[in-house]
């Protein structure tokens, strides 16, 4: 074959190649909403697609592209990293490409030409709860956890990122929940615990139903370290562990109780006091005193009759509840941890107690 030709081939098959692997949908609204356009071409000018000055966010796959605010790659360009992107306005970009164009992953830029690091997926389960065990994590899909020796261990899990389905059986087959980023102490609450079999990320605009999503889970932070970011050490102040609200403990014990009961009037009791108090009462004084005693004492007999034996005491053996507060045990749910970078006090929550100093970037923000 004439070199030339063969030359000139090889430079089509690659060309070829950087596209057929490479796509780019811009969307009319922040976080994925809105009119989509997608691209698997270079795009000379957003206005031949009614697209011009419109696009809010961009979902890039496969190879990185070049997005420019002028017409026909000019004007202020940057390099879009496959990823999601659900936010131009951190690279100054909202509202204001008109032309794009995909670039060889191989190639290399000023890093000042790159946008920032976009949003990427990564998902870390544990083989007990409370993110306690061996651990396994994934930045890519997975349909069998068999080849990684974890299949039904998964007792919780922390989401970074963006959503991903998680599912009972191999091939996302079987009962599947969808888990937005967070940290998930147990997947008991979701019918998951040790049978999660296969995993694989949700593409930022898909829409579920509500009974889909695994209960709102503890917010979390990405705290991976960006490409090419300057990391700096910071001075840790104070750490502090935070357990778990405590716990009501109740019990059942057996006890004696004391129980009065009121009987009705003693009837005769009453019939004999009057009786008698009236004798006793007509032998105190004489005369018009005399019957005036006689009638207090039957009063104050009867009455004193009818209520003998009426009050009584009866005893009996029951089972009695009885509660106490009892404080958390074991491992804190988190240190409460607080540092120092440029003369500027930061807090931050770590599931391990921290070193003396902690690793942030140049806002102060923690990173791993």
């Amino acid at each position: 074959m004439n070199p030339i030709l063969k030359s000139a081939l090889a430079v089509v098959a690659a060309v070829l190649s950087i596209h057929a692997s490479a796509e780019i949908t811009f969307y009319e609204h922040d976080n994925f909403d809105g009119r989509a356009f997608t691209a698997q071409e270079p795009v000379d000018n957003f206005r031949r697609f009614g697209f011009n000055d419109l696009a809010s966010s961009v979902v890039v796959v496969g190879e990185p592209w070049e997005v420019c605010d002028d017409a026909d790659f000019h004007g202020r360009c940057m390099i879009l990293r496959p990823g999601s992107y659900p936010s131009l306005r951190d690279m100054n970009m909202n509202d204001r490409l008109s032309s794009a164009r995909a670039i060889g992953r191989d190639r290399r830029y000023d890093e000042g030409r790159y946008a920032p690091q976009p949003m990427m997926g990564q998902i870390t389960f544990y083989e007990r709860e409370g993110f306690q065990g061996r651990a396994f994590a994934t930045e890519g899909d997975i349909e069998n956890f068999k080849r990684f020796g974890f299949n039904d261990r998964a007792s919780s899990v922390v989401v970074l990122g963006q959503r991903w389905e998680a599912c009972e059986h191999v091939n996302f087959t079987g009962l599947c929940v969808i888990l937005r980023p967070g940290r998930y102490p147990s997947l008991s609450s979701m019918g998951l615990n040790d049978r999660v079999s296969s995993v694989r990320i949700v593409h930022p605009t898909a829409r579920f139903h509500d009974g889909r999503y695994a209960p709102q889970p503890v917010p979390v932070y990405d705290w991976r370290r960006r490409p090419e970011e300057r990391i700096h050490e910071a001075r840790v102040t104070a750490a502090r562990a935070v357990f778990a609200a405590p716990q009501q403990r109740c019990w059942i014990e057996r006890e004696q109780v004391v129980q009065e009961q009121r009987r009705d009037p003693n009837v005769g009791g009453a019939v004999v006091g009057g009786i008698v108090g009236g004798i006793l009462g007509h032998q105190i004084g004489g005369g018009t005193g005399r019957d005036i005693a006689t009638v207090g004492g039957v009063v104050a007999g009867a009455a004193i009759g009818a209520n003998v034996g009426r009050d009584a005491q009866t005893t009996s053996i029951q089972n009695v509840q009885r509660c106490a507060a009892t404080p958390a045990q074991g491992r804190p749910d988190y240190w409460d941890v607080t540092y120092q970078f440029r003369g500027v006090e930061h807090h931050m929550q770590s599931t391990s107690p921290p070193g003396p100093t902690v690793t942030v970037n140049e806002n102060g923000e923690p990173r791993m």
